[in-house]
């Protein structure tokens, strides 16, 4: 299992989630933040801090956001794969 990022996140990218990560697996993309399914240790210390529940458990992504957990793993796949988030 890993966490996912959905749709609610697109413009938003609070990064309150960014700051409880302890390993770091939160990126920012364009439009959103990315959770790498590689890097994520599966703690859930992101998942409480988003202020737009964001943020599922990859088997809890409600239904019409599954696209969400394909979304996730693609992005780090392509040649400009998101960055570190700003600060």
């Amino acid at each position: 299992m890993t966490y996912v990022i959905i749709e609610t996140c697109i413009g938003v990218k609070d990064k309150a989630c960014v700051d409880v990560c302890p390993v770091d697996c939160i990126y920012e993309g364009e439009d959103q933040l990315y959770i790498h399914p590689d890097e994520c240790i599966d703690c859930g210390a992101c998942e409480p801090e988003c202020p737009v529940t964001a943020i599922f458990p990859e088997e809890d992504v409600p239904p019409e956001m599954e696209s969400y957990i394909e979304k996730n793993r693609v992005v780090f796949e392509g040649d400009d794969p998101p960055g570190l988030p700003v600060r």
